[in-house]
C-alpha cells in the first residue's frame, strides 16, 4: 500500500495540470490580492463627509466643536459649509454622508443606515450630553466650570476600531479566507485525476490498471490516500505564504487552520473524484462541471466580492451551510475573528460530513464499474 501511495504521489508531481491549479495558480493569486489591498492598513475608516448648515437661530459653539474634531490631526469627519439646497443635493448624489443643521437645537439628516452615518450621529450626541453637562455645571456647581470645561475639551476618539472576540482584522481578509477555501476545492483537481486513472473507458492507463492483479480497494483507497496528502501539501504551502511571507493578520491558532485545512482538502479531492466517477461522460465535460462548481462555491463565499457571503446569507442563508468553500471560509473567520468556538466546530463537522458522503458515493460508482472489455 505505502509504495502505490508513493508512486501516486510521484506521477501527480509529474503532471503539471494537476499540480499548477491546486498549488501555484493560488499563489499567484494570493500574490496578485496582496498588492492590491493587503497592505492597506488594518480596518481604518476614511475620514467622513459631512455638510454644515447655518440656520437663522445658531449655535456658535456647535461650529466651534465640529471644526475642532476635523481639524484633527487625524481628522474623523470633512465638514463643508453649504446651502441647504446644495447640501440635500450632495446628500443625494451621496458625495456627503449627512448633514449637521446648526440651529439654536442642532440636528442631524442622513439618507440611509451605515457606519459613517452612526460617527456623525454618535458626534451630535456627544456635543448634546456635553451641552447639557454644562449646563447643568454651570446652574449648580459654576464653582466648578473652568475645571468641567477643561476635561470636555480634551477631546477623545468615539470610535475604537476593533472586531468581534477582540481580534483586529483588516477589511479585506474575506477575500483571502475565500482563496484559501478556493484552494481546497482546487483539490477536485487531483481528485478528478484520481478518478480518470480508475476508469478503463477514459484512459489507457486506467486500462492497463484495471486488468493488474492488485485488487481494485487497493488501488481506490491509494489514490484517495495520495490525493489527500499532496492536496493537504498545496494549502499548507499556501497558508505558510499568506501567514508567514506575506504576514496576513492570520491571528488563530495554527494547529486549528492546519485542521480546517486538512478537511477542506479533503472535501476538495472527495468532490474531484465524484465528479470524475459520475457517468461515462468524456474528460472535457467534466472538467467544466468540476471548475464550474468550484468557482460559483468560490464566488458566492466572496472570493470576488467581500460582501457575496453576507448577502447570501441575507437571502438564502441555506446555501452558507452547504456550500464547501463558504463553510471553510467562515471556519477561518471564526478563529481569526469572531472567536466563536461553536461555529467553527458545528462548520468542521458540516465539512466532515458531505467529505464522507462524497467519499463513499465515490467509492461505490467506482467500484461498480465493469466493462465488456479492455
Amino acid at each position: 500500500m505505502l509504495h502505490l501511495i508513493k508512486y501516486n504521489i510521484i506521477v501527480k508531481i509529474k503532471n503539471f495540470n494537476m499540480i499548477f491549479w491546486p498549488l501555484f495558480f493560488p499563489l499567484i493569486l494570493g500574490t496578485l490580492f496582496y498588492f492590491a489591498f493587503g497592505q492597506m492598513e488594518e480596518a481604518n475608516f476614511e475620514t467622513v463627509p459631512a455638510a454644515f448648515v447655518t440656520e437663522s437661530e445658531a449655535d456658535p459653539v456647535f461650529i466651534e466643536f465640529l471644526n475642532g474634531i476635523a481639524n484633527d490631526e487625524d481628522p474623523l469627519i470633512q465638514i463643508q459649509e453649504m446651502s441647504e439646497i446644495d447640501a440635500l443635493e450632495a446628500l443625494e448624489n451621496h458625495k456627503i454622508s449627512g448633514i449637521f443643521y446648526d440651529s439654536e437645537t442642532p440636528s442631524l439628516t442622513v439618507s440611509r443606515n451605515g457606519l459613517e452615518e452612526s460617527i456623525l450621529q454618535s458626534l451630535l450626541e456627544s456635543y448634546q450630553n456635553g451641552k447639557r453637562t454644562l449646563t447643568a455645571i454651570a446652574t449648580n456647581h459654576p464653582e466648578g466650570m473652568e475645571t468641567a470645561i477643561l476635561q470636555m475639551s480634551e477631546y477623545s476618539e468615539l470610535v475604537q476600531q476593533v472586531s468581534l472576540g477582540g481580534k483586529t482584522t483588516n477589511g479585506n481578509a474575506q477575500f483571502f479566507y475565500a482563496l484559501i477555501a478556493m484552494a481546497c476545492l482546487y483539490g477536485a483537481f487531483i481528485g478528478f485525476g484520481a478518478a480518470i486513472t480508475l476508469q478503463a473507458n477514459l484512459t489507457a492507463l486506467a486500462a492497463r490498471r484495471c486488468v493488474t492483479p492488485t485488487h481494485k480497494l487497493k488501488l481506490i483507497i491509494s489514490e484517495m490516500l495520495a490525493s489527500f496528502l499532496l492536496q493537504f501539501f498545496n494549502v499548507l504551502v499556501l497558508l505558510i505564504y499568506l501567514r508567514y511571507i506575506l504576514h496576513l493578520d492570520f491571528n488563530g491558532q495554527l494547529p486549528d487552520m492546519l485542521l480546517i485545512s486538512l478537511i477542506g482538502s479533503m472535501i476538495g479531492v472527495a468532490m474531484g473524484i465524484f465528479i470524475g466517477s459520475i457517468g461515462r461522460m468524456g474528460e472535457g465535460i467534466k472538467i467544466g462541471i468540476l471548475l464550474g462548481v468550484s468557482m460559483v462555491c468560490s464566488f458566492l463565499a466572496g472570493l470576488m466580492n467581500n460582501t457575496m457571503k453576507n448577502i447570501v446569507e441575507q437571502h438564502v442563508p441555506i446555501i452558507n451551510r452547504i456550500n464547501p468553500a463558504a463553510l471553510i471560509s467562515d471556519a477561518f473567520y471564526c478563529i481569526n475573528v469572531y472567536d466563536d468556538t461553536a461555529r467553527y466546530t458545528r462548520n468542521l463537522i458540516t465539512l466532515s460530513i458531505m467529505c464522507v458522503v462524497l467519499i463513499i458515493a465515490s467509492f461505490c460508482l467506482v467500484r461498480r464499474e465493469r466493462y465488456d472489455s479492455i
